[in-house]
């Protein structure tokens, strides 16, 4: 399976902020879409980094209430690990594994396609599981 197949299945809107919004603005957003990360727009491009709750954690430890004034930029992510739309599941389980990570930009030719969070993989894999119990099952009761 293939990250373009989880995009078709969950949709493909992306939610964004400006780099010059504040955290606390981050926060809302990120409250009321009911999501841990936003991929972070700017002068430079539509994809200039990405802010997620981990980021927001980290700065309130560091810097207490103080955190929730300052600017996305100064806490988001900006190397950002994206994966293409061809990219298969098991790869993409591997890379945020790997990087420990939990959100992924899809982006394909330059065009920024969708995010994919482990949330959305796991519910591929337990859907795929789900799929191949009932084949099983079938195959075993035709006997």
């Amino acid at each position: 399976m293939q990250v373009k197949e989880i995009l078709s299945t969950k949709g493909r809107e992306v939610a964004t902020i400006s780099q010059d919004r504040t955290v606390s603005d981050g926060l809302r957003l990120l409250r009321e879409r009911g999501i841990g990360a936003l991929i972070v727009t700017g002068t430079t491009g539509p994809l200039v980094g990405i802010f997620s709750e981990r980021d927001v954690v980290r700065a309130l430890a560091a810097d207490g209430p103080d955190a929730l004034a300052k600017s996305v930029a100064d806490l988001m992510s900006t190397e950002v690990t994206t994966c293409s739309e061809t990219t298969t599941v098991d790869s993409l389980m591997a890379l945020m594994t790997d990087r420990r990570i939990r959100h992924v930009p899809v982006v394909d030719n330059g065009v920024l396609t969708g995010m994919v969070s482990i949330g959305d993989v796991v519910k591929c894999r337990v859907d795929e599981l789900e799929h191949d119990k009932r084949d099983l099952i079938e195959y075993v009761s035709a006997r």
